[in-house]
């Protein structure tokens, strides 16, 4: 346990061998022909993943809602949209799934629901009403005109559909009287909510959550630390509850969400001090979903060998000392709002590299759906219920249908072309599940290898030492006592040498040479695991 960290239960066992995958479900597979996917479709697909073995799936919000914001404006909790299906049907996922020996992760907002949820539209009806944060008169920056008979304002959270749910200032300010205490009547009922959901959820079969935004519940809170002990006071009742359940926290600071009570937190392209600059030192790139306000960066996945893996390793290396063994970091290939691997500079040739690194580095792998085939990133598509945050943040592009096959619509959906939730990948060399099953040497396979291989492999888990022997190009680590990675994401060859790679047997490798003397020689994109004989 690391010094002044909160006493919870250990992590559930089963987490340390998580490998993640993330299903946008709109957008996996259709199985009645709307052209939107649903439950029914994923269940039918759960095989690839078994196949893939993938152990652990994450569904983003699927619950009733408007979608200004694809679902993350929850207008009910508990029950799912009806456009993928019923309660009934979500149940009958997380069952077969479970069959297959994969669990079953929701998406849970916690810091703001819908301005169609009965709770705010009771609110905006009623100004004793403290469930959300509301201003008795005026319009203060950020905030929102009543839509009701509530005279003031109310303030959102993100989109301006998605009222924040009242959880308290940590701070009171005489110029700001309507901040609410951390102890009101308000934020103590969205607390007991949330241990309500998560219950229901739970109760029916899920094995956790991952939470949405959840640094944002406090407001006016220095260091989170408000924040913080609303998800200590919910992971110690978690723990109680339900042990074998896990947290997932979008929060991008490791160091400060998992002391906090989170089993896992992701590397995200926000967040933190150094707001997302490990992630995106790493795959991001200057095309698809990039803030304006971000520095330009060359990122060490990228063809042109300006990037380094420095400022990465630094950051993991920074949040898994504050950690020690009391929880994880996760790192994605992509998600919902960032771009794919495969966007703008960086090409499907660079992905086996990319997932070998991402498959033998010390974190909890996360695989977007479509990533293990290489799908790329669309661009110039229309915005698509709140998509678009920004001149050149676009998010419908990381979010097309997953393609399947070579049939219509990629076999994503039997409905016509222009009723598909968003358009398919136009190119006719777009890459398919089918296409690349029939290829051994394709991405697919790699990937699978590669996850078996993780799991077959001690040293190659999360819990596992790494050694960073050189860090550049080419990215050179021993993980445990025995097994090398090397990788090169750049287009040239690079090399170096060292004594400690003599006798290394490899287990999945191409484009990389290793002689007698400890010389490394690595060809543009190439990648190597090995066993350490010596």
């Amino acid at each position: 346990m690391v010094a002044g960290m909160t006493s919870f239960r250990p992590a559930p066992a089963w987490l340390a061998d998580a490998v993640f995958y993330q299903i946008y479900p709109q957008s996996f597979a259709d199985s009645n022909g709307d052209g939107i996917g649903d439950f029914g479709g994923v269940a039918e697909r759960l095989d690839h993943l078994a196949w893939l073995g993938v152990n652990t799936v994450w569904l983003n919000p699927c619950f009733s809602s408007p979608f200004r914001d694809a679902g993350y404006d929850v207008s009910d909790y508990l029950n799912t949209a009806p456009r993928y299906g019923s309660n009934d049907d979500l149940a009958a996922l997380v069952d077969e799934a479970r069959r297959l020996g994969i669990r079953v992760l929701l998406d849970l907002v916690a810091g703001h629901t819908s301005d169609e949820h009965p709770w705010f539209e009771a609110a905006a009806d009623d100004p004793a009403d403290d469930r959300y944060i509301w201003t008795p008169d005026g319009l203060p920056d950020g905030f929102v005109a009543s839509p009701g008979t509530r005279p003031g304002a109310y303030l959102p959270n993100f989109f301006a559909c998605q009222p924040a749910l009242n959880f308290g200032y940590a701070r009171a300010d005489p110029a700001e009287p309507w901040r609410s205490p951390v102890d009101a009547d308000g934020p103590r009922a969205n607390r007991a909510a949330l241990r309500g959901i998560m219950d229901h959820w739970l109760g029916l079969g899920v094995s956790g959550f991952r939470v949405d935004m959840a640094a944002s519940l406090v407001k006016d809170d220095p260091g989170r630390t408000e924040t913080a002990r609303i998800w200590t006071e919910l992971r110690h009742w978690l723990d109680g509850a339900h042990p074998d359940a896990a947290l997932l926290s979008e929060w991008g600071e490791p160091e400060v969400s998992v002391p906090a009570g989170f089993h896992t937190d992701f590397f995200l392209q926000f967040g933190g001090p150094t707001d997302g600059l490990a992630l995106r030192s790493l795959w991001s790139n200057s095309e698809g979903t990039v803030n304006e306000a971000w520095d330009p960066l060359d990122c060490f996945f990228d063809p042109s060998g300006k990037g380094s893996p420095r400022p990465f390793v630094e950051a993991w290396h920074r949040a898994v000392t504050a950690l020690g063994d009391s929880g994880f970091i996760s790192l994605p290939t992509a998600n919902h709002d960032f771009s794919r691997l495969n966007c703008g500079p960086r090409t499907a040739d660079q992905l086996p590299a990319a997932f070998a690194f991402q498959l033998t580095w010390p974190t909890l792998p996360a695989i977007y759906y479509g990533d293990e085939i290489g799908m790329r990133y669309i661009p110039g598509l229309p915005d698509k219920e709140g998509s678009v945050l920004g001149p050149r943040y676009n998010r419908a592009g990381s979010r097309t249908p997953m393609q399947w096959d070579d049939g219509p619509n990629a076999g994503f959906s039997s409905a016509p072309a222009d009723a598909l939730y968003l358009p398919m990948d136009p190119s006719p060399a777009r890459p398919t599940v089918a296409a690349q099953l029939a290829d051994e040497t394709s991405l697919l396979h790699l990937v699978r290898r590669l996850v078996a291989l993780r799991a077959g492999t001690p040293d190659l888990g999360a819990r596992s030492p790494v050694e960073v022997l050189h860090p550049g190009y080419p990215f050179v680590y021993v993980r445990g006592d025995r097994h090398l990675v090397v990788i090169n994401p750049q287009q040239g060859a690079a090399g170096c040498t060292s004594a400690r790679v003599r006798g290394a047997e490899p287990l999945e490798s191409s484009g990389v040479r290793i002689t007698d003397d400890g010389t490394i020689d690595a060809q543009g994109f190439g990648y190597g695991v090995y066993r350490l004989n010596g």
